[in-house]
């Protein structure tokens, strides 16, 4: 395939053959200017969020339970310390769905910019892997800014527990592949977003071992955590954050599992993407 530059007289005014090897982060740098128009808003509730979940969960209600455990605790630790991890995975999965999902459905639905960015020497592959760095760099900065709110929070007590930021990520941006790839399938949302809140955020949410140990729920619906890259991110964490005992095999099962996730998502969305911009 040739490459043509686009010139006004002997000024190149787009570079093709640049755009073939950095298109995705062109998209993704268009992307984050464009996200800093809402920038103060998206850190406030970025800070915000972790506040008042540590406060109202992990002090107000997590102080009666630490009362009625005794010092035994909950895993061996204070429930603040048990519950922040979990939060940390949380914020970085709610943020990576929240710029692919969204941005997604905006590119080819509601402003359809994803034809415009392919009517150049954009491919439909680097503009998913553009939104999907976007999302990588939202997931970075939300669960940075929740780290320390749950250091200040005095929620960590281990050296090594800054590991569980890279951690958190890792399982957010496994999550917001399978998202990008299932929102660019979309022809209408209609009930989408209801289906995603109560269907599937919430479920993954509520029983995942966010709030209490996944052993302690009924067996049979220990398999909604067994699938969400939430539980799996909330054991590296608390493993990572306080030294909750995890085997080292089940290490690697958490590592394979959320990797494959990650894999599958990013393939099946730039292959969507391809094919819905062909159309």
């Amino acid at each position: 395939m040739s490459i043509i530059n686009i010139r006004q007289g002997s000024l190149v005014l787009v570079d093709a053959a640049k755009v073939q090897s950095r298109g995705a982060i062109y998209v993704a740098q268009a992307r984050i200017r464009q996200m800093m128009k809402w920038i103060w808003m998206i850190l406030g509730i970025a800070i915000a969020n972790p506040v008042l979940y540590l406060i109202s969960v992990g002090i107000g209600l997590g102080g009666l339970i630490d009362k009625s455990v005794g010092s035994a605790g909950v895993d061996g630790v204070k429930y603040l310390t048990f519950l922040a991890p979990a939060l940390l995975a949380q914020a970085a999965i709610q943020g990576t769905m929240d710029e692919t999902v969204f941005p997604t459905l905006e590119g080819f639905k509601w402003h359809k910019t994803f034809y415009s960015m392919n009517s150049t020497p954009l491919t439909g592959t680097q503009i998913s892997y553009g939104v999907f760095l976007t999302a990588l760099f939202r997931a970075f900065y939300t669960v940075v800014l929740y780290f320390i709110v749950m250091w200040l929070f005095g929620a960590v007590n281990s050296p090594r527990a800054w590991l569980a930021i890279p951690t958190a990520i890792f399982a957010g941006a496994s999550f917001g592949a399978l998202m990008q790839a299932l929102a660019g399938r979309l022809e209408d949302e209609n009930i989408f977003f209801v289906v995603l809140g109560r269907f599937v955020m919430m479920p993954l949410f509520m029983f995942s071992g966010t709030f209490f140990p996944l052993t302690s729920m009924p067996f049979f619906l220990q398999w909604i955590g067994w699938i969400s890259p939430l539980w799996h991110a909330t054991e590296l964490g608390r493993h990572l954050t306080y030294g909750h005992e995890v085997s080292p095999t089940m290490v690697w099962v958490h590592f394979i599992f959320l990797g494959i996730m990650l894999v599958a998502g990013l393939f099946f969305s730039a292959r969507i993407f391809t094919k819905r911009l062909a159309k």
